[in-house]
């Protein structure tokens, strides 16, 4: 039998546990989905875009609901207005919504045109076809007085502590990317300012993504990674999404919005007349290399930062043997980070 040493572990455990702060209670489904028409109850724009749960698996929701089987907790988490955000349970809460809201902005905001129309049940068949609204009253308040219970972090636990609850807890069929969850844990300003860049013309002209990959964070992503490598890097140890994790806390409290955009739109305007206005792509690849693009963003960056005009290099330095050497591979360490700005840095400066 292994001999281990668990000498520290009870004042580790207490550390970490000091950190959590949870609360349990049920709510009616009636209840859970007026708190969502009135704001009270947050679904993240990242998570409502992941609502893909099809007619027929709602629908066994709405009959296992009826049928008043064990339905797992939804976990929500409380923001800076006291929100609650729904962390773990975003099928379930967004088909209790699509069910029996009949506001049409709450259900445009799950992505829905009209209330759920129950299908293929097998307990209840007679409910098959029918909506909410087509119910007999006492049936409806039968449904909408079954209670659901909620986990709550609440706002004493700290953002770190509530992305790792976020991941832990994204094991669903239609799981999120870390910058969507992030993007859920951290919104706000700075969030904003991040995803309102990954938009801009210049920037998305040079970005060419996997078709899967357009539409789940991951542009936002490479703008948080623009600053975070530019900013932040001393504090770069190899662990990428919790180094992200930590920027994006901290350019939340503090950032220079005004300057850290001008030096955005000058280094992706540069770097899009630099590819002829298309994307940023080797010969032998057919999506934008991001390690190789990032490197090269934030080598412009500084450049620009420090009173330097970057010069497009003469030579075929997108194939530059040291840049792609540099950025494939075991990349993620902070000796390969510094080395690829640096030959970026090389390249792009002016011999004069």
């Amino acid at each position: 039998m292994a001999n281990h040493d668990f000498t520290g572990l009870e004042e580790q455990l207490n550390i970490e546990r000091r950190k959590v702060d949870v609360g349990n209670v049920s709510f009616s489904v009636r209840e859970i989905v007026r708190m969502f028409e009135e704001n009270e109850l947050s679904i993240a724009p990242s998570y409502q875009r992941k609502y893909r749960w099809p007619a027929k698996v709602a629908s066994a929701f709405i009959e296992s609901m009826f049928l008043g089987l064990p339905i797992p907790p939804i976990f929500v988490a409380t923001n800076d207005n006291f929100q609650w955000e729904v962390v773990d349970g975003l099928q379930r809460v967004s088909t209790l919504i699509s069910f029996l809201s009949d506001d049409p902005e709450s259900l445009e905001r799950i992505g829905r045109k009209e209330p759920l129309k129950l299908v293929d049940l097998a307990k209840l068949s007679q409910l098959n076809g029918t909506t909410f609204g087509d119910l007999p009253v006492s049936l409806q308040r039968y449904f909408s007085r079954q209670p659901l219970q909620l986990v709550s972090l609440t706002d004493k636990s700290d953002k770190l502590v509530r992305f790792d609850l976020f991941e832990r807890l994204n094991s669903g069929a239609i799981s999120l990317t870390p910058q969507e969850v992030r993007s859920a844990v951290y919104q706000g300003k700075f969030i904003d300012f991040v995803e309102e860049r990954a938009a801009t013309p210049h920037f998305s002209s040079l970005l060419k993504l996997k078709e899967l990959d357009q539409s789940d964070g991951t542009a936002a992503e490479q703008v948080l990674k623009f600053f975070a490598y530019k900013n932040y890097r001393d504090n770069f140890k190899g662990a990428v999404a919790g180094f992200l994790n930590k920027y994006t806390d901290e350019a939340s409290q503090s950032f220079d919005y005004l300057n850290e955009s001008r030096v955005f739109d000058a280094t992706f305007s540069f770097l899009s007349e630099t590819m002829n206005g298309g994307p940023f792509l080797r010969s032998s690849t057919s999506v934008t290399p991001l390690v190789h693009f990032e490197a090269v963003a934030v080598a412009v960056a500084e450049l620009l930062e420090e009173g330097k005009k970057p010069v497009a290099p003469d030579s075929d330095w997108m194939h530059d043997s040291e840049l792609v050497t540099a950025s494939t591979g075991g990349t993620n360490t902070r000796s390969m980070l510094t080395r690829r700005i640096t030959r970026a840095r090389e390249l792009f400066s002016s011999n004069d």
